[in-house]
């Protein structure tokens, strides 16, 4: 017989038959503030259990199905979830982990479609081809986060850190990155003539200072105010976005096409490699 308890009181909140929770079945059941810190949940299947508050930090839930549970507030600071099932291709069945610790976490190939993780801290994880499509990641940490070849596709990243963060090789069409912090960020390539795209993404007044942006992918995105001070776009296809009023101090524009490019107000006398077209106006 297993006892789950209370992480804060030790009461016993739940008694499951065996001596192991791996594969445990534990579906729907109410585990609010539970202790689960270092246990071995490999494979558990806790659809729409309640974890509200629950402590599995450095717990092992690899390939667990998490779809529909309720993690807010969550302690999974260095949890292992490879593999796991927390998202879904229908909204309501993804699972919620607003507000949720999971700084250092093992997400690689995770489906995280459509969860929510608002203001959730997800610095350090790694999120290596993590499927992250429609998923909200408003006001998230992802600072020094690890996620080549993931894919947010349609992701809310509005106000979210992502500073320092190796997101080389990703996908982030028609993402909202709205006001966040991208400074220092590693939007290139692993590969000879590879390149991430942030095509139709929203990124209006975000800071992109440092950011590594070589052969980037990002037609039709809106830059209206970024900051790009420093960073290095050589050979980005920026065809159709809008860079009005953008800092471009010291940023490279290497073999960047800026005929149709929008670019008004922008001062590029102290960008570098920047050839301007001669009909454009309103260039500083």
């Amino acid at each position: 017989m297993l006892e789950i308890k209370n992480k804060k009181t030790g009461a016993v909140i739940a008694r499951l038959n065996g001596e192991s929770l791996v594969g445990a079945d534990l579906r729907e059941m109410f585990l609010v503030g539970a202790d689960l810190t270092n246990q071995d949940l490999s494979g558990a299947r806790l659809t729409a259990a309640e974890l509200d508050e629950a402590d599995l930090s450095h717990a092992n839930l690899q390939g667990a199905i998490l779809c529909g549970a309720n993690l807010s507030h969550a302690n999974l600071k260095e949890a292992d979830l490879a593999h796991a099932r927390i998202g879904s291709n229908i909204h309501s069945s993804a699972a919620i982990l607003e507000d949720a610790d999971l700084s250092g976490a093992d997400l690689s190939f995770a489906d995280l479609r459509n969860a929510r993780l608002g203001r959730s801290n997800l610095s350090g994880a790694n999120l290596t081809r993590a499927d992250l499509c429609d998923a909200d990641l408003h006001e998230c940490d992802l600072s020094h986060a690890v996620a080549q070849d993931a894919l947010f596709i349609k992701a809310k990243l509005r106000l979210a850190n992502l500073s320092d963060a190796d997101f080389r090789d990703c996908h982030l069409n028609d993402t909202n990155m709205s006001g966040a912090n991208l400074s220092r960020i590693n939007l290139e390539s692993k590969h000879p003539g590879g390149f991430s795209a942030i095509n139709l993404a929203r990124l209006h007044g975000a800071n992109l200072s440092g950011a590594r942006l070589r052969n980037i992918s990002a037609e039709d995105c809106d830059m209206r105010h970024v900051d790009l001070t420093g960073a290095d776009l050589a050979h980005a296809v920026l065809g159709g976005s809008v860079l009005r009023s953008a800092n471009v101090t010291d940023a490279n524009f290497e073999g960047v096409e800026l005929a149709s490019v929008t670019i008004d107000f922008a001062n590029f006398s102290k960008a570098l490699n920047a050839d301007i077209p001669s009909f454009k106006k309103n260039v500083r």
